[in-house]
């Protein structure tokens, strides 16, 4: 395992997952209309403060409308493997292109209030180089909103190639994991959890509604 130091926060690259099938949604969730952008220009304008290059793993081809600077690329296994091919993916991507950064940030395409200092808060509380970090609400894990080390990508793809379940929390665990707790927001609507999933028609609407209200509160 490595011990490279972690680099200062905002150098770390941040890959958004977007290589699922969308079947809950019945299309592409990338490319999902969220107030006046899609899904996926909402990840990128959120993470870009907090990194220094922003990737995108999808299997779509075409790929989704990405702003220049953004690189899509695919599963580098086959077969749909799951989330944790694109986590997979991300390690790979981040050993070519980024050759001296330990560690990868990535964040799902269907998640789009995630919190300003995710990344921020997620390096600090990593320890050690083979931790893993991963953010939660209320006990509840977000297993894609996490800090992977570049160094355990062999382990993942033997792991990905042999489990036939492939359970991302069963893999999560043959590692060091801190749990970084995010709290809940209060609005004039009641509580709300940041990382508030779209995987259906009907919780689009609901984001929708919370996007309206979230941008009015901090207007």
């Amino acid at each position: 395992m490595t011990d490279r130091a972690m680099p200062p926060l905002t150098s770390l690259p941040a890959v958004i997952i977007a290589g699922g099938l969308s079947s809950r949604m019945g299309r592409d969730k990338s490319a999902l209309p969220l107030g006046s952008l899609s899904m996926i220009e909402r990840i990128v304008e959120r993470l870009r403060p907090q990194v220094s290059h922003i990737d995108v793993n999808t299997n779509a081809v075409p790929p989704p409308f990405l702003p220049q600077d953004v690189t899509a690329f695919p599963d580098t296994v086959s077969g749909h493997l799951g989330p944790l091919a694109g986590v997979l993916s991300a390690l790979r991507h981040t050993h070519d292109h980024y050759p001296d950064m330990p560690a990868v940030i990535t964040v799902p395409t269907d998640t789009p209030f995630f919190p300003k200092d995710l990344v921020s808060r997620l390096a600090a509380a990593r320890m050690r180089p083979d931790d893993i970090a991963i953010a939660h609400t209320n006990g509840t894990m977000h297993p894609i909103f996490g800090l992977w080390p570049v160094a355990i990508a062999d382990d993942l793809e033997s792991w990905l190639l042999s489990d036939d379940k492939r359970r991302v929390r069963s893999f999560i665990a043959r590692y060091p994991m801190v749990a970084v707790e995010f709290p809940m927001i209060e609005t004039t609507a009641g509580p709300f959890d940041l990382f508030y999933n779209i995987n259906t028609p009907a919780d689009h609407v609901e984001a929708e509604r919370w996007l309206a209200l979230l941008e009015a509160e901090e207007r």
